[in-house]
């Protein structure tokens, strides 16, 4: 199995990057599509299949930049109230990249995971996705991550509901609840949260978008639409990335705190 080649630091410093200042795990919320595709005079579906080559070049481009997880909304729990037509080409779309990406996340020794309400979709989606899981999971790459029929607002709630129940059945007292225990009940609890959130298409928005676990993240939004975002803009988020001063509410190092009044 070959892996996808790592940039050295030569080649990175040639990007004005620095390993040193990569972000362990990126966020990608994928917005534009549709608004791409309209304003070509193409159908919205067209901005979703163009959409998919951004995927490829932003999860190759990743893993060469040596990130530990990359995540991608694709789904929302609310995108169900699109018309009936458009979820079935999308629904479509997705069944055909987990297919026909598997031997390529194969080769560059993606792990790739899926969070979010899976067993809303069709059965066949299911299966595709759990095949994939299941032939990476010894690879030891980048962690891929699709949120797929995700929302923030209900997977905090059904946390909520399985510590309800831990409580109810005495295998854990209310007064040792924690951040901690809320984080081990979620969706992610393996992963670590995002350092830097991507908002393509100009939207200063969440979305309903793992709102537990960037309480500190950092956030990039460009005004490319997300078929036209690639490796240069992906680069970009990430210098604008390393320039941040991430205090994590206390003081950047050196600085005193000001006076109070």
């Amino acid at each position: 199995m070959s892996k996808e080649e790592k940039y050295t630091d030569a080649q990175l410093a040639a990007f004005s990057l620095d390993r040193a200042t990569i972000p362990r795990h990126v966020a990608i919320i994928m917005d534009g599509n549709g608004r791409w595709a309209q304003k070509r005079g193409l159908p919205r579906i067209e901005g979703h299949r163009r959409g998919v080559t951004s995927v490829r070049s932003i999860v190759e481009e990743a893993s060469r930049l040596g990130l530990q997880q990359l995540t991608l909304f694709c789904f929302s729990s609310e995108n169900w109230k699109r018309p009936p037509r458009e979820l079935t080409l999308l629904m479509h779309l997705l069944k055909q990249y987990l297919v026909e990406e598997r031997r390529e996340i194969q080769r560059q020794g993606l792990r790739f995971k899926v969070i979010g309400k899976l067993h809303e979709l069709e059965p066949v989606i299911q299966a595709e996705m759990q095949k994939t899981i299941e032939v990476s999971a010894g690879n030891d790459g980048m962690t891929l991550c699709l949120a797929v029929n995700y929302g923030a607002r209900q997977e905090i709630t059904e946390a909520i509901q399985k510590i309800a129940v831990e409580v109810r059945d005495g295998r854990i007292n209310p007064e040792d609840i924690s951040e901690k225990t809320v984080a081990d009940h979620l969706m992610t609890a393996t992963m670590p949260d995002p350092d830097l959130v991507i908002r393509t298409a100009s939207e200063f928005r969440i979305s309903n978008f793992l709102l537990w676990q960037i309480s500190y993240s950092e956030l990039w939004v460009t005004e490319k639409h997300w078929p036209e975002f690639r490796e240069e803009e992906f680069r970009e988020a990430l210098r604008a990335f390393a320039r941040r001063d991430r205090r994590f509410g206390g003081l950047s190092v050196g600085k005193e705190a000001a006076p109070q009044a």
